[in-house]
């Protein structure tokens, strides 16, 4: 559920429309999606502990304020980190947390600097307009210097994957570790009508991957809108019923392994192509990625 914004179909398990599936090579830089095509990214974080931390030292330097020394790798030329991201990996309480904060941004920024040809430690963010309220707390948004159409991208990660999404057109994506069946249990009440009355109709057994798909299409349509959790998730329906999903929007599941579900949602029409990749981790701290690194296995997911 910790996402890039401030920040969980008959009754039978929900499964995205028919597609057919080929293989397809991966490329050794990443080429901009096609108008009707989706880029989806999944990177396994690192190991809790494994990315290079300095110890406190004396006030007024960056191990005071949390930041890793020069000399610990984990430094922005290394990672393409910003000050203010290296920042807030080191505000974690958990160092796994901040390692997955960290490896997150690194990997978007990894991925959005070799679609646009550009360093990654060069790009700046910031945020588009609240649809709710017209604060600048919306979807992120990456300042582009050519005249190229815009290229929209969305950031997740859970407990044990990130998955970054990429499209010429608005997306969010999802991906959320299963739930036990105490969180199944405590936030249905959270979910839609008719979705809490097609996950009571599923079998105990299946409700955990039933309720995962569920939340991810929520929030990948919730991050897509630009509100996020602030919009409440039993406003709108995403569950089974595909007529009673919200007009204009296309949302499809994800493959994301055994222990994960992940969503997606773009503006407009369904994609003519979901292309989903598994990129190696390139932890902050291990040095720049070879230039002429091939970008992880693909998965071709084409809607018919």
């Amino acid at each position: 559920m910790d996402t890039a914004h401030a920040s969980a179909s008959a009754l039978a398990p929900a499964r995205a429309p028919a597609h057919d599936l080929t293989p397809s090579r991966a490329s050794r830089t990443p080429t901009r999606p096609a108008a009707g095509d989706v880029h989806v990214w999944f990177v396994r974080p690192p190991r809790s502990g494994s990315v290079p931390r300095s110890p406190g030292a004396a006030a007024g330097t960056a191990a005071d304020s949390g930041l890793p020394a020069p000399d610990s790798g984990f430094t922005a030329p290394d990672s393409g980190l910003s000050v203010a991201e290296l920042r807030r990996a080191a505000s974690f309480a958990r160092a796994g947390d901040g390692d997955v904060y960290a490896t997150a941004h690194a990997a978007l920024r990894r991925l959005l600097g070799g679609y646009l040809g550009r360093p990654p430690a060069g790009l700046t963010f910031v945020r588009e307009p609240c649809p709710g309220c017209s604060g600048p707390h919306g979807r992120p948004a990456v300042v582009q210097t050519d005249d190229a159409p815009t290229l929209h991208f969305s950031l997740a990660h859970s407990r044990g994957l990130i998955a970054v999404a990429v499209a010429p057109r608005v997306i969010g994506v999802d991906v959320e570790r299963l739930p036990s069946t105490g969180t199944v249990e405590a936030c249905a009440r959270a979910l839609h009508t008719r979705e809490r009355a097609e996950l009571a109709a599923v079998p105990p057994e299946e409700r955990q991957a039933y309720f995962g798909r569920l939340w991810t299409r929520k929030e990948a349509y919730l991050k897509a809108l630009g509100t996020g959790l602030s919009r409440h998730p039993r406003i709108d329906y995403l569950g089974a019923d595909l007529r009673r999903r919200p007009a204009r929007w296309a949302v499809l599941d994800l493959p994301a392994g055994p222990e994960h579900t992940a969503a997606v949602a773009v503006d407009g029409v369904r994609p003519d192509r979901v292309t989903v990749r598994w990129l190696p981790a390139h932890r902050p701290g291990d040095g720049p990625a070879a230039p002429d690194a091939a970008y992880g296995s693909t998965t071709d997911r084409s809607p018919r």
